[in-house]
């Protein structure tokens, strides 16, 4: 478990980290989200022992970063997938690192087949592109088989193939029963990776909570009920709110605001009106999270006017 207890930051005026706890626990993928500015590679680096707290601390399986021996075989850590030498190889950037914690030169090769760059090496590193770049530093973070994993934006240059090959390899490692923190903006891939949620904003806590229950929390729901006689349906909905529309068929249908599907299918039956479709629709991960963080980002675009 990582343990974050009133974690505080701040370079002479600025206050990146405020009082922040938190707890990441094992067994599953932990989200990391903030609008840009809100702390989280200021928070991800006081874990890692690489900034020194104003005040608080963190905590890796009880132990302070700083005094966990031979930490690489404990902890993996990615905050910066160009901090490699341009002029090595992805292998020997990565021996070095493997000789340094007493890891096995083997180890290098299995990581490297791992994250699909076995082809490539003998190439020195300068040459690789963003995406490339990412799957070394995550060979890196891989390299001594760490309980912990500590990942900021991973996915950052990938193709849709590499994200949803992160997205499984996060999820089955956390399926051992590993301990999984992991930022991202790309919050569409953060609905299907993560189970829980960590979110920030200023520095401060927004949310803690998995990713099911902040989207129910921070959105409405509609249902969208069909029926074979809309006329027999719109009756027995008699003083429910709604809203008539037509589907990508041209079929009519009826979306009702604040109201479950097993309300609505309940009402039906009960009225004995035989459905078409029943569906209960949420809004996104993405929808969530503008809503609840709109207040929180330090950094805000201009309206764009209209055409």
């Amino acid at each position: 478990m990582i343990e974050v207890q009133g974690l505080t930051k701040r370079y002479g005026p600025v206050q990146a980290v405020d009082d922040l706890t938190f707890t990441v626990k094992p067994g599953v993928v932990t989200g990391f989200l903030g609008p840009n500015g809100a702390g989280k590679s200021t928070t991800m680096r006081m874990i890692l022992g690489l900034d020194k707290p104003t005040a608080g601390h963190s905590l890796i399986d009880g132990t302070a970063y700083r005094d966990i021996p031979n930490p690489t075989r404990k902890v993996g850590a990615l905050l910066d997938a160009k901090g490699v030498h341009p002029n090595r190889s992805a292998r020997a950037s990565l021996l070095w690192q493997a000789q340094a914690a007493g890891i096995p030169r083997s180890r290098v090769d299995e990581v490297l087949d791992l994250v699909g760059l076995t082809d490539v090496a003998g190439k020195r590193v300068g040459g690789f592109s963003l995406g490339m770049g990412q799957r070394l530093g995550i060979a890196g973070a891989l390299l001594g088989d760490p309980e912990y994993l500590i990942l900021d934006e991973p996915v950052n240059g990938l193709d849709p193939a590499g994200i949803r090959w992160v997205r499984g390899l996060l999820q089955s490692l956390a399926a051992e029963g590993r301990t999984v923190l992991v930022s991202s903006h790309l919050l569409a891939e953060m609905a299907q990776t993560a189970e829980n949620l960590i979110i920030i904003g200023r520095g401060r806590l927004v949310a803690d909570t998995s990713v099911a229950e902040f989207i129910r929390e921070n959105s409405g729901v509609t249902t969208v009920v069909r029926a074979v006689d809309p006329q027999a349906l719109e009756a027995a909905l008699g003083g429910v709110a709604y809203q008539r529309v037509v589907d990508s068929e041209g079929r009519p249908a009826f979306e009702i605001p604040d109201r479950s599907s097993d309300a609505i299918g309940a009402l039906a039956f009960n009225a004995g009106v035989q459905l078409a479709e029943l569906t209960e629709r949420r809004a996104s991960l993405e929808e969530a999270y503008m809503q609840t963080t709109e207040d929180q980002a330090q950094y805000v675009s201009a309206e764009v006017p209209n055409a």
